[in-house]
């Protein structure tokens, strides 16, 4: 099991950095961070966000791979749907060169109305569009794209949500970008049924911790932060002009876990953490597990902290077995 960070390079207004530092910052942590231990680096994409949500990830990633030797870079994901598939594959194999094959290709199909229109694709086709593409980008990176990738095949994942989509990553015969449990049937039985080794089998996804010396009060801090994270998505996936009412710090905090917590995320200690992942991950095929870096810029001590206490305790325990 790889334990990795997430990035969307969110920078909100409320919080805002220059936007060339706030880069710059990044490559820097993610440098530390693979000098600390990280196996992967996993990067996402929206658009047309106010906190200028990463919009071009294979682009980010070269920059990543210029700046690291030894960490897996990810797409969780590419919004496939979106680009050429010639242009897809075209990237992701730069950044493959570039890293010397440590790219990891994520794509997905997204839930933004408003992204799908401005690029001319039909949002309510946005599935049979997504399965089209990877299997697209995999023939092209296979057998036209000049100059190859390094690697043969390039890994490439679906991250689909819900049986149905379990059920498509595995007739691709891709790896699912998913760790729910209630997944792991339907995505095995389509891997046979599309004719592919049970050994192809692979899982991976993000986990909703955050990683903290005292949870509760580092919970109210990150609070307001969860809570515009959780209000911008709200808004991204709204259809039609009349954008939904952003919810409050305590609805956002409802049911809120005893350590520090609300739906969707979870403040823990390193040893709380290790022992939500193995629950998490028990018999399923894991390959990789990554942490948001940073909730919407949220102040940068609880930010070192995590990545400190994530890559010194929690990923050590996770791959040796230990509590």
């Amino acid at each position: 099991m790889k334990t990795g960070l997430f990035f969307d390079l969110r920078n909100p207004p409320r919080w805002q950095r220059p936007w060339a530092d706030h880069y710059r910052g990044t490559l820097d942590l993610i440098a530390e961070a693979e000098e600390r231990g990280a196996d992967a680096v996993w990067l996402t994409e929206h658009h047309f966000t106010e906190d200028g949500y990463l919009p071009q990830p294979l682009t980010f990633a070269a920059a990543v791979a210029a700046r690291t030797s030894r960490v897996r870079i990810g797409t969780g994901i590419l919004l496939a749907a979106l680009r050429h598939p010639r242009h897809t594959a075209e990237e992701a194999a730069v950044v493959d060169l570039v890293s010397g094959g440590r790219l990891e290709l994520g794509i997905g199909a997204g839930f933004s109305r408003r992204e799908y229109d401005a690029f001319g694709a039909d949002l309510r086709r946005r599935y049979s569009l997504t399965d089209g593409a990877a299997a697209e980008i995999r023939r092209l990176l296979a057998e036209e794209v000049t100059p190859p990738p390094v690697q043969s095949p390039v890994p490439l994942w679906m991250g689909y949500q819900g049986p149905q989509g379990a059920r498509r990553a595995g007739l691709l015969g891709t790896g699912l970008l998913s760790l729910d449990p209630r997944l792991l049937e339907p995505y095995t039985e389509a891997l046979a049924e599309g004719g592919h080794l049970p050994s192809v089998a692979r899982m991976g996804g993000l986990m909703d911790i955050i990683v903290a010396d005292d949870p509760e009060r580092a919970f109210q801090r990150i609070l307001p932060h969860y809570a515009y994270q959780v209000n911008s998505y709200r808004r991204m996936g709204a259809v039609g002009p009349d954008a939904p009412r952003d919810l409050t710090l305590d609805e956002v905090a409802a049911g809120a876990a005893p350590k520090g917590g609300a739906p969707g995320l979870t403040v823990l200690t390193p040893q709380d953490a290790v022992q939500a992942v193995r629950k998490r991950t028990a018999g399923l095929p894991v390959e990789h597990v990554y942490f948001w870096a940073s909730v919407a810029a949220m102040p940068d001590d609880l930010t070192q902290r995590h990545v400190d206490l994530l890559l010194s305790e929690v990923a050590p325990a996770l791959r040796s077995g230990s509590a």
